[in-house]
């Protein structure tokens, strides 16, 4: 190991010279890197197809059914910022290694098994994988030339909304004609694909970042998540005013203000608090919150909509494959667009970006409202709201790598993720109160109304239009301190040897 490199000398080069990068082929090595995004972003909607099947199929509740999604997200929301840090600070290759041998692991135990309680450990340990995302856009800003990193970033952050698209149609096929075995036994063998690629043509990057890592730190911050995320998640099964839901809420406020107090006493936080309050990263994880929350009320309505029988008077009863079919296009919507929102970035900053795309995604669901009777007028609304996205996943990296240090790019970008999640939590919270109680009885059974769907969209558009307000508040060039040490100063970048 040499000497510790000087604080703003080496960020700097890091962050836009002519430093030519070290990676050997870099259309692989960002081909690959984005690939595993899009597999680790697969795995947050494959079961969904499947959720109506599994009581069934398994023995056990829809209640129990449910948590096949829920503990996805746990365990993404704990892992994401965590594994991010541990990037940091001990090599991010190593830790995205490791995380695609735990999806592989997941994957595989899905695979064997029908018990729930297994297939619930299974599902866990594939949301861990979340981490592979902000592991991979920070393994790009080390490794990449820098006339590259804008573009291969905004790939690299779109696959998370990429994969949600196409994966709910490919579980969909899996589903109406192969075992349902298959699509995890499918799962692992790219997890393992993954891998093999990734040690072929991913370096592992030299720089870390000194000290100890904060271990209550980071079970602090766990403990929150899951209070907030459990309560948000349940909500609806046990009861928004149940003494649970209450205690955990409470309980998410209590340990999060424990936390931050314990953060900024600490030299070498899980997750920098100080840095975090910047306005330009500040606001870009309130908007990054906002644009997880208008994404996700897409992906949830759109298939469960065009499936509806044609009794309630709007639905089109289309099958479960068609329903999945509707948000393909806006996943090949979102690969296009990625190397447009990065040119967008390079001219105009990020922030316009951003606040495009926030004002795309609220016209993409007044597109929505209108035309909730036509197939194809609702996938070119459903597209609309997925090139929104895409400008947005693409533009967020980049403010925040802009506005933190390079010894924090790991962590804050994990962070960024994690704010999408919770976005999405809410989202699915909100979604499932409104079309469960805004019904009506067709054929002996509840079925959401038009206008369930309609206030969704209604909602939806306002939270995009709150994201592009928070986004109008970051500031206008961001802060200098791109790659400088830590405001304490104990963070510095050491270099190793790949």
């Amino acid at each position: 190991m040499s000497p510790a490199i000087p604080g703003p000398a080496e960020p700097t080069a890091l962050a836009g010279s002519d430093e030519p990068g070290r990676a050997a082929h870099p259309r692989m090595f960002v081909g690959v890197l984005a690939f595993c995004g899009v597999v680790v972003a697969v795995m947050q909607t494959l079961v969904v197809p499947l959720l109506p099947h599994v009581p069934a199929l398994t023995g056990s509740t829809p209640a129990a059914a449910s948590w096949l999604v829920t503990v996805t997200l746990l365990t993404g929301a704990v892992c994401t910022p965590v594994l991010g840090r541990v990037g940091d600070m001990y090599g991010k290759r190593r830790v995205l290694v490791a995380a695609l041998g735990v999806l592989v692991v997941g994957s595989v135990l899905c695979a064997v098994s029908s018990q729930i309680g297994v297939l619930i450990a299974g599902r866990a340990l594939q949301g861990a994988a979340l981490a592979v995302v902000p592991l991979g856009i920070s393994i790009m800003r080390d490794e990449l030339p820098p006339a590259r990193v804008l573009s291969s970033v905004a790939l690299m952050s779109s696959t998370l909304g990429i994969g949600a698209a196409v994966g709910l149609p490919i579980a969909a096929f899996v589903i109406e004609h192969y075992n349902w075995h298959t699509m995890f036994w499918a799962s692992a063998g790219l997890g393992v694909l993954d891998i093999v690629l990734v040690l072929i043509f991913v370096p592992e990057s030299p720089l870390r970042t000194r000290g100890r890592f904060d271990a209550l730190g980071a079970l602090g911050l766990s403990g929150a998540l899951v209070c907030l995320l459990l309560a948000t998640t349940q909500g609806g099964e046990w009861g928004w005013g149940s003494a649970r839901v209450i205690g955990l809420f409470v309980a998410a406020v209590v340990i999060g203000l424990v936390w931050g107090r314990y953060e900024l006493g600490v030299s070498s936080p899980m997750v920098d608090l100080r840095v975090s309050a910047r306005p330009a990263v500040l606001f870009a994880n309130l908007a990054a919150l906002f644009i997880g929350f208008a994404f996700y009320a897409n992906s949830l309505s759109t298939a469960q909509m065009v499936q509806e029988p044609k009794d309630t008077g709007y639905g089109l009863g289309a099958s479960i494959v068609v329903g999945g079919l509707c948000l393909l296009p806006g996943g090949l919507s979102m690969v296009a667009l990625s190397p447009v929102s990065a040119r967008l970035s390079a001219r105009y900053g990020p922030k316009f970006t951003l606040a495009l795309a926030s004002g795309v995604l609220a016209v993409g669901y007044l597109v929505r409202f209108f035309t909730s009777h036509s197939l194809w007028l609702i996938i070119v609304g459903a597209t609309v709201v997925a090139s929104g996205t895409a400008l947005a996943y693409s533009a967020l990296p980049s403010l925040v790598m802009r506005a933190v240090p390079v010894s924090e790019t790991g962590a804050a970008n994990g962070l960024n993720t994690l704010m999408r999640s919770v976005g999405q939590a809410f989202c699915s919270a909100v979604v499932a109160a409104v079309l469960a109680n805004v019904t009506l009885q067709v054929g002996g059974r509840t079925a959401p109304t038009l206008h369930a769907y309609l206030l969704v969209f209604l909602i939806a558009g306002a939270v995009a239009l709150a994201a592009l307000a928070v986004t109008l508040c970051i500031p206008g060039k961001t802060s200098a301190a791109a790659g400088s040490v830590g405001e304490r100063g104990t963070k510095v970048l050491v270099r190793e040897d790949a």
